[in-house]
């Protein structure tokens, strides 16, 4: 009997499936699905933009970006030293901002500005391919009209929902303002560094005049320094070269564009313009103005732009405690003789375990000078040989280990004396502690010599202790190095003995607590890290050896009411007839607190010894970092250093002290001249210097030929 067929209908699912899959093959199949899936996400792309488009309403503008002053306070956070504000506008109209800078910027920033609808695709497609091939940022895609939005409506957030809302407002704002609107509005509200905000008063800071008179030159530059103010910035050391190329850049957009022809192309490409003197607002007047510009400099190498700290309305708090900062300019007021006009002074003090920087005293007046001598390199002298005991200890020796303190000494062709605080005695043999003690430069020659690959294993000492890579790739290896003859920052000085002072903990310094937005939360707060960089025991034993030294040798005036660490430096320049004595140290820790104290004259490399008398580093920097200290550290805790380790040398090392007629192999000892720059710098330390949001476009080709 035949079975009876029976059909079934096809569930709503499965006729779905078939109606978009259709018949054939499974790959077939799956293609027809996939552009039918395409095209219900590019329909909800689209439905996405517009309603996006029409939710998002024009916020009111940021009047308090154009007028909110950041704020800079020590470290209770209460009591302010000082501020970074923005300059007051001077906005323009339309038709008194001059066609060459309206032209130039175009060039500059945004070529299709007056084609595009407010974003540029194939601008932004174009960045995006540049900046894979190049292997470096050369371009960001943004238009003008994003650019004013980001500035006037919204906030500095690198996030892509900021970037989404800017692409939306961008669009709106195109279709409500005219493109001349747009330009005013930009060219009166960007950034231009140096503390101009609009074009007003960016070529009055820059130029010394109205910008009505703004020439060709003057207007390229303008448009060069918005793409990053702090990078092309003309009055720091370098900016000018690193101009040159976006400045280039601008000059053949304008080119292209037939804003200028060719000669006058020609004739401007390659010659910047002639910038007035740097003026320092007066608020950075005394010694305030030296802590407020590390502040800005730290800052930077954080991450924030110039604009964020000149007009963010931020709240920074720094390390610098007021007491502290008080005491410190006390005490050079008091030591410091009267009537020496040329002679500078550096006080720098860091917390031990931590690296915050408590004090910072960098000269009388940031208004009269920007040379901050807290941060400028100079010769540490003697102050350098802490390191080598450090190299010794590490290396099987003892500070019972006997060297030759015989004044002079031949090693080579270099003939060594005791000169400086030791003044020139001939000691004979002596171990390593009282060689540190006595300030011995032939034993500690002598150590460095006998030392295998002694040099490098005392840089390599510093560097642990936390003076800077960057310092030390300036410092050849030879025979000499433990005797300071290479220029080091005072503040990377007071660091290094308060990673002794913690019991060989290093910390990089900072002084930036924490940095908060006007309206509550935190924009950012420092997280102390801390590396056992040098053993215990051998930073033990070298405090030991450097206890001595306040004790009873050079550095008896730096004794402080708390148990003091430290050693006197007195530094030579030049050599032969050129030879002078070019600066004056005295670097010292207690448990608690480490600082540098540094006395030179002039320039920086200028003779002390006539000019300052007694010049010695055990004379008024000693004095001064008592005077300091003792008040610093007045009513508080002094702590203890560790017990002194005793380490000896290893077994079956033999100490070997050299004949004094013997002729070994020369090794040159160099001499350096420090000459300091003519703007304040901050040595890099935690971070790098942050790049600027956007590299300077690569030189053009040459447009036309002549």
């Amino acid at each position: 009997m035949a079975k009876s067929r029976t059909t079934s209908k096809k569930r709503p699912l499965a006729r779905f499936s078939h109606a978009i899959g259709g018949n054939g093959s499974w790959p077939v199949k799956t293609l027809r699905w996939l552009l039918f899936l395409g095209t219900c996400g590019l329909v909800a792309g689209v439905l996405g933009v517009l309603a996006l488009y029409v939710l998002i309403d024009i916020p009111d503008p940021n009047a308090d970006f154009k007028t909110e002053t950041t704020n800079v306070y020590y470290s209770d956070g209460k009591t302010k030293i000082g501020s970074f504000s923005k300059q007051d506008r001077q906005s323009l109209t339309y038709d008194e901002i001059p066609q060459v800078m309206k032209d130039a910027v175009v060039a500059a920033e945004d070529r299709s500005f007056w084609e595009n609808r407010g974003i540029d695709f194939r601008g932004i497609v174009r960045a995006a391919r540049n900046n894979a091939t190049s292997g470096q940022i050369t371009g960001g895609g943004s238009t003008i009209t994003q650019q004013y939005v980001k500035i006037l409506y919204l906030n500095q957030d690198r996030s892509y929902v900021r970037k989404v809302k800017e692409a939306i407002l961008s669009v709106k704002i195109h279709n409500q303002l005219t493109k001349s609107e747009i330009l005013e509005g930009y060219l009166n509200t960007i950034y231009y560094g140096n503390g101009a905000y609009g074009i007003e008063v960016a070529s009055q800071t820059y130029f010394g005049k109205p910008a009505a008179e703004l020439n060709l030159r003057e207007a390229a530059f303008l448009a060069t320094v918005v793409n990053s103010p702090s990078y092309f910035d003309p009055f720091v050391d370098g900016g000018k070269d690193r101009i040159l190329p976006r400045y280039n850049y601008v000059l053949e957009g304008m080119y292209k564009e037939q804003a200028i022809d060719s000669s006058e192309y020609l004739k401007a490409k390659g010659n910047l313009p002639k910038f007035q003197k740097q003026k320092v607002n007066d608020r950075f007047g005394g010694t305030k103005g030296y802590l407020l510009e590390v502040v800005r400099q730290q800052m930077r190498s954080i991450g924030f732009l110039d604009s964020e700290i000149d007009g963010g309305g931020l709240k920074i708090v720094t390390t610098f405690d007021k007491n502290k900062q008080a005491d410190a300019v006390a005490a050079v007021k008091e030591i410091r003789p009267k009537g020496l006009d040329e002679l500078h002074t550096a006080v720098v003090s860091v917390q031990p375990g931590t690296g915050a920087v408590r004090a910072l005293y960098g000269g009388p007046d940031y208004v009269k000078s920007q040379l901050n001598w807290a941060t400028l390199k100079t010769q540490p002298g003697s102050t350098f040989k802490a390191f080598a005991v450090v190299a010794a200890l590490e290396n099987g020796y003892s500070l019972q280990t006997r060297l030759n303190g015989n004044s002079p000494l031949s090693i080579g062709d270099d003939k060594i004396e005791n000169q400086g605080d030791s003044l020139g005695r001939s000691y004979g043999y002596v171990n390593l502690e009282q060689a540190t003690q006595n300030s011995v430069n032939t034993a500690f020659a002598d150590l460095t010599d006998q030392m295998e690959d002694g040099p490098n294993k005392i840089l390599a000492a510093a560097r642990e202790a936390g003076i800077p890579e960057s310092t030390l790739d300036e410092i050849s290896p030879v025979l000499g190095v433990s005797l300071g003859y290479a220029p080091v920052a005072p503040i990377d000085m007071a660091n290094a003995y308060a990673t002794l002072a913690a019991d060989g903990k290093r910390a990089d310094w900072f002084v930036i607590e924490r940095v908060d937005p006007r309206r509550g939360g935190s924009l950012y707060k420092h997280n102390v890290a801390t590396v056992q960089s040098i053993d215990e025991k051998v930073a033990a034993d070298t405090l030991a050896a450097l206890q001595t030294v306040v004790r009873s040798g050079t550095g008896k005036s730096g004794r402080t009411i708390c148990p003091t660490a430290g050693k006197t430096g007195t530094a030579t320049a030049g050599s032969g007839a050129d030879s002078r004595v070019s600066s004056s140290w005295f670097v010292g820790a207690t448990p608690k607190l480490a600082t540098a104290v540094m006395y030179n004259r002039g320039k920086g490399n200028e003779e002390l010894e006539g000019y300052l008398n007694p010049f010695y580093g055990g004379t008024y920097p000693a004095k001064t970092f008592r005077a300091y200290m003792d008040q610093a550290l007045a009513g508080s805790e002094c702590g203890s250093f560790a017990k002194r380790a005793n380490i000896k040398a290893e077994e079956g090392t033999t100490i070997r002290t050299r004949p004094e007629n013997s002729k070994p192999k020369p090794k040159p000892t160099p001499t350096q001249t420090v000459e300091p720059t003519e703007q304040p710098t901050v040595p890099p330390t935690t971070v790098p210097t942050v790049p600027p949001t956007t590299a300077p476009t690569t030189t053009p080709t040459d447009f036309p030929t002549p």
